[in-house]
């Protein structure tokens, strides 16, 4: 599938549409993929040497009060995948922005 897909990488790859095998994007059983990103599957991962994390949590459309329900799902959810050999502070800050915004710093 991915000699298929990979000369479209020029133009899906700056965009961040490129499929992957790890992202579960490029799978045989594609309905199962459909279904698991129906049901609110979110993707994040680490962009810089800091380790931040980056994710989506919301449309700004949204009201305050399911944009911090999605926002306290999101911190639960990496708080319960703090491995167990982790001492110490796991979270150190949360800031939560729009695109091209700058980011409001959450109190923990």
């Amino acid at each position: 599938m991915m000699g298929v897909v990979g000369p479209l990488g020029k133009v899906l790859g700056p965009r961040g549409l490129m499929p992957s095998p790890r992202a579960g994007t490029v799978t045989p059983d594609v309905t199962k993929a459909i279904h698991e990103y129906k049901a609110g599957k979110v993707e994040f991962r680490t962009k810089d040497e800091g380790g931040n994390l980056h994710a989506v949590v919301g449309k700004l459309s949204f009201d305050a009060a399911k944009l911090a329900e999605n926002v306290t799902a999101f911190i639960n959810y990496v708080i319960s995948l703090k491995p167990a050999a982790v001492r110490g502070q796991y979270i150190k800050g949360i800031s939560i922005s729009a695109t091209m915004s700058p980011g409001v710093r959450i109190a923990q």
